[in-house]
């Protein structure tokens, strides 16, 4: 159940401006990994906000716009297929999360990071397990970073048809799984994500 807990926990130890960190698109075999920072103001009620894995898309996107209109601050950033190749996807998307903080304003003081890892940030910060489904911020920020990416996913469709990305998101679906080896990868593919394929 989301709670301001966390954040006014923070706040009550001198933290005026704490973000929530999430990311959307670890786990696809293309596309950039989305990950999305965002201050909230402190006890601002969002009805119906929570985790964008238990949302629908419509629900999503009706959020997506509540939150932009109504953050403190938030930003999107994208850790590219070509990141993703030349170091890993753990890397790369907190390497995204580091630049989506940095381009907060206000700067944020304290950072949670959904997940259970929240290594080499230039400000405090802390991993909280399953935070988009408890701390509002991270709620926040996981629908911000979800959304973005399935924009992007609809991008790359309309370029690729071929593999059908709108409607799976870039999953490693049964149809997905086919159509990569009816039609081969092409650049927008993870190359460690699609090793399978020389098998």
């Amino acid at each position: 159940m989301l709670s301001f807990s966390l954040e006014e926990e923070l706040r009550k130890e001198g933290y005026q401006f704490v973000c929530g960190v999430d990311e959307a698109g670890r786990g696809p075999l293309c596309g950039p990994v989305a990950a999305a920072a965002c201050i909230l103001p402190a006890g601002l009620v969002i009805p119906g906000l929570d985790d964008s894995k238990k949302l629908s898309e419509k629900k999503r996107e009706e959020l997506f716009k509540i939150i932009c209109e109504n953050a403190v601050s938030y930003a999107v950033e994208l850790g590219s297929v070509e990141e993703i190749n030349e170091t890993d996807i753990l890397s790369a998307t907190l390497a995204a999360m580091r630049r989506a903080i940095a381009r907060l304003s206000p700067a944020p003081d304290f950072a949670l990071i959904d997940g259970n890892i929240a290594r080499g940030f230039p400000l405090p910060a802390r991993a909280v397990v399953k935070g988009d489904a408890t701390s509002p911020s991270i709620a926040a920020a996981s629908i911000l970073a979800k959304v973005t990416r399935d924009h992007i996913c609809c991008e790359l469709d309309e370029k690729y048809p071929m593999y059908g990305i709108a409607k799976h998101k870039g999953y490693g679906t049964k149809e997905h799984m086919e159509a990569l080896r009816k039609y081969g990868p092409c650049e927008i593919y993870r190359t460690k994500f699609i090793r399978f394929l020389d098998k």
